[in-house]
């Protein structure tokens, strides 16, 4: 006896078991299932989905496309350490001054390192400041003479207001420790034109390293080869050499350890770890040639030196932070991919860093100094050279400060709901300030930016789409903007 195909009973079957007995429900599956594999096929071809770059072991660095044409090949971040405060330099706020000494109505009581005190006026005086009549404080002399050039974002905003936690999530996208940095992240995407520096150098401050010391240019998840290499003007590249062994000798030991390891890897082809390490070796051979004579400053003119500040004598420390300066621009003219140039060390009540909460005014006369000439310096010689062409700078801080002072004391506590960074160079649109602070610059109130936004834009001017960058960790595709992120379109040009 027939039974209907509508009336036919299967109790044992699920809902969706059912679903597959219906012929044109089937048919009609079939063909978007078809369709969606066949679109996948033409998206991944014209890389419109998100995508890790294709490494090999044996030449990690080598140059690799990215997701579009760039505006920039290389990027120099300046890190200021310890919270910058917006009010005393980039965000001029006439209300505060007459408010000055008052209580702030509806303020918080408390904030991170204490009860709050009276609202408190800049302590610098602010002008205007080139063809964009940008007001800029006096703190910084030489840098403001630059604000023409410069792209300022206003309203930037963190989501912590502790140094270490801050540090990372302006370096890797994470408050947390163990993810990589935004240099590791370029140079995994994008490798170096210049095969004999390391893709990404960071250079420390002549102070010391920054809160969270090697988190800031560490490569987390990703592979080792990323992680950037630290070198200043004090410390050369440590391990480069061993101590008390001729030149004969190394080459000849290094000769051997070569045709030992390619031994052992034509024996064991598919050993990506020891194709890696081989390439360490061999990059680290050709380092021992490149980088004494990147970092020998000797052969700078003296009008050179003397524009950033490395011949003062009278401040060894602003010095050593000039020739940083200038470590730094010889990096990038000689082709690596990414810099780190750090102003300011640990935590340490603001003597050796930005964290100005007690003595703010008297600290930052001391920071300032070190600061101003140097960089300043660093980017009128960048521009001269024609540097800035292929170039992005970045000035940062991983948060901003309060519009009051911290009772009984003459320093503001750390703010992250609305502080200053800037560009220049490359893809930037110079002179332009985007986003705002309330009147009296604590919060941020329009075109308000989490810091996952700067990292966007730094790094779609490199070329690279931030939400199709990913690297999979523990079955999750992780990217440098987590799930956030979108251009500050404002500040490009």
């Amino acid at each position: 006896m027939k039974v209907a195909r509508s009336t036919m009973s299967t109790p044992h079957l699920s809902n969706g078991g059912r679903q597959f007995l219906n012929r044109r429900g089937f048919l009609g599956n079939a063909a978007t299932g078809l369709g969606s594999i066949a679109l996948l096929d033409l998206l991944a071809k014209d890389r419109l989905l998100a995508n890790q770059p294709q490494i090999d072991p044996a030449r990690p660095f080598a140059l690799r496309p990215g997701h579009f044409p760039a505006k920039a090949k290389n990027v120099l971040v300046i890190f200021c350490a310890g919270g910058v405060s917006q009010l005393e330099t980039w965000d001029y706020k006439p209300e505060l001054i007459k408010l000055d000494g008052r209580p702030l109505e509806g303020g918080p009581a408390v904030t991170f390192q204490g009860p709050a005190g009276d609202l408190a006026r800049p302590q610098y005086k602010f002008r205007q400041r080139g063809q964009t009549g940008k007001w800029v404080s006096d703190m910084l002399p030489h840098l403001a003479e630059l604000t023409d050039d410069i792209a300022f974002i206003h309203s930037l905003t963190s989501i912590t207001n502790t140094h270490g936690p801050a540090e990372n999530f302006l370096s890797t996208g994470s408050q947390l420790d163990g993810f990589p940095s935004l240099g590791s992240w370029t140079s995994y995407a994008l490798g170096t034109e210049n095969q004999n520096l390391p893709a990404y150098v960071a250079i420390p401050d002549p102070r010391g390293v920054p809160q969270n010391g090697s988190n800031n240019w560490g490569p987390g998840f990703l592979p080792a080869a990323f992680q950037g290499t630290t070198v200043s003007s004090k410390s050369p590249i440590r391990h480069l050499r061993a101590p008390g062994m001729s030149d004969v000798a190394d080459e000849a030991s290094r000769s051997l350890l070569k045709r030992m390891n390619e031994r052992h890897l034509e024996q064991h082809p598919g050993d990506s770890k020891l194709a890696a390490r081989i390439a360490s070796y061999e990059l680290a051979a050709r380092m021992q040639l490149s980088v004494p004579e990147i970092t020998d400053l000797s052969s700078e003119p003296a009008h050179v030196l003397k524009s950033y500040g490395a011949d003062d004598d009278s401040n060894p420390t602003r010095a050593a932070y000039a020739k940083n300066c200038i470590l730094a621009r010889r990096l990038i003219e000689s082709g690596v991919r990414f810099v780190q140039l750090f102003n300011g060390a640990y935590a340490s009540g603001g003597a050796l860093n930005w964290d100005g909460h007690g003595k703010l005014k008297e600290q930052y006369d001391t920071h300032a100094e070190i600061l101003d000439q140097p960089t300043a310096a660093m980017i009128q010689d960048m521009k001269a050279r024609g540097l800035l062409e292929d170039t992005l700078i970045v000035w940062c801080t991983e948060f901003g400060r309060m519009p009051f002072f911290q009772k009984g004391a003459k320093g503001r506590d750390h703010n992250p709901d609305g502080f200053t960074c800037w560009m220049t160079g490359a893809g930037v649109k110079p002179g332009v300030s985007h986003g705002v602070t309330d009147e009296l610059g604590q919060k941020a109130v329009e075109d308000i930016h989490p810091l996952y936004d700067l990292n966007a834009t730094i790094l779609h001017l490199l070329g690279l789409d931030h939400e199709r960058l990913t690297f999979e960790h523990n079955g999750i595709e992780r990217r440098l903007t987590n799930v956030e992120g979108h251009l500050i379109r404002e500040v490009l040009a």
